[in-house]
């Protein structure tokens, strides 16, 4: 029989900053063992230092590549970081590779450095379900930047976009038509893109497409963009400026992950973007907005698991089945069924 947890063991020990019980208590959060939310609880007070960045793009674009080269970068610049990669889940196996601590070997061996691979688990947005609590625990213990990078997206797969403070994507020049790519809702999950392995042919003609775009999106022109809005020295350099609202210029950088080429000014748009979210107080009203997000999940989760821990659920679930199939009801009159059976069972447990 498996030990039972001693949560306030691993509280305590988050607290203590010990790296092996974090690491088990990422697994608690992850699997969602009994006492997770508990745990949670009780780290929540210090949730809130670390800046988060959402690292994204189509499969093929070098995001851990980039993730890694970023998080050496901060480390040069004495910053903590905690990775959290989120690979696809095979629809098949259920297993998932789980690579990325492998791409970044170089890293594993600093102490500033907290790396740990995710699966997506069917979770749709190109994150697991439980990223955003891992990433919970992690700003608890004390890490100042949390790289998230997800699974290769697409067009709707915009998940990121309600996580991160700072959201980049990358892209590539081979991606294809470019404005095909950057149809939908991709262009306004970003704050930040990156035309990485910039040194291929259509690197330049890319980048002049997405800032076309992000004009295009907001209605302004960009081309007479003013400096001293926290805009990255190369990218005023390179003209390659889209405007935002809230006078954020959003920065489409040229980069080259591999020869560790343009990730300074990578890091320094994340860091300037950081610092006007702080002064303009957008920090503040989009943490609210994400906080709101999350209690709404955790009361979804709370209603999802009453209703089918119930012990009559199954039975009804079963013959409710086969009654559709037989033409005698639908699935709404099913689902109506369970519902008003485990509310009623809820009831009875609280009396």
């Amino acid at each position: 029989m498996a030990k039972p947890l001693d949560i306030e063991r691993l509280i305590e020990g988050i607290d203590l900053g010990d790296t092996a019980i974090l690491a088990r208590a990422v697994s608690v959060v992850e699997n969602g063992r009994p006492g997770f939310e508990r745990l949670l609880s009780g780290v929540h007070s210090k949730v809130g230092a670390a800046h988060r960045i959402g690292i994204t793009g189509p499969p093929g674009a070098g995001k851990s590549t980039i993730t890694e080269s970023v998080a050496r970068a901060y480390r040069q610049r004495g910053v903590t970081v905690a990775v959290v990669a989120v690979d696809p889940t095979s629809p098949f196996s259920g297993g998932a590779l789980l690579g990325d601590r492998i791409r970044m070997e170089s890293l594993t061996m600093d102490e500033g450095v907290f790396i740990r691979s995710m699966a997506s688990r069917g979770a749709v947005g190109g994150l697991a379900t439980t990223t955003k609590e891992v990433c919970d625990l992690l700003d608890a213990f004390g890490f100042e930047r949390i790289i998230i990078e997800t699974v290769g997206v697409g067009q709707s797969e915009l998940a990121i976009a309600g996580m991160a403070d700072t959201a980049a994507l990358i892209l590539v020049p081979e991606a294809g038509d470019g404005i095909q790519v950057l149809k939908a809702g991709v262009m306004e999950i970003a704050e930040i893109y990156a035309i990485n392995k910039a040194d291929r042919p259509g690197a330049d003609k890319l980048a002049r497409e997405v800032q076309t775009m992000i004009g295009l999106r907001n209605s302004e022109s960009y081309a007479d963009v003013p400096s001293g809005h926290g805009v990255s020295k190369a990218a005023l350099a390179e003209g390659l400026i889209g405007a935002a609202s809230d006078e954020w210029p959003i920065p489409v950088l040229l980069t080259s992950a591999v020869k560790d080429e343009g990730i300074d000014a990578f890091v320094d748009a994340i860091e300037e973007h950081r610092e006007h979210l702080a002064t303009t107080g957008e920090l503040d009203s989009k943490r609210r907005k994400l906080v709101g997000e999350h209690v709404r999940d955790a009361v979804n989760r709370a209603i999802k698991k009453m209703v089918w821990d119930q012990d009559t659920t199954t039975d009804i679930f079963q013959t409710g089945v086969n009654s559709v199939v037989a033409g005698k009801e639908s699935p709404y009159d099913v689902a109506s069924r369970i519902v008003e059976q485990a509310l009623q069972g809820s009831v009875e447990k609280t009396e």
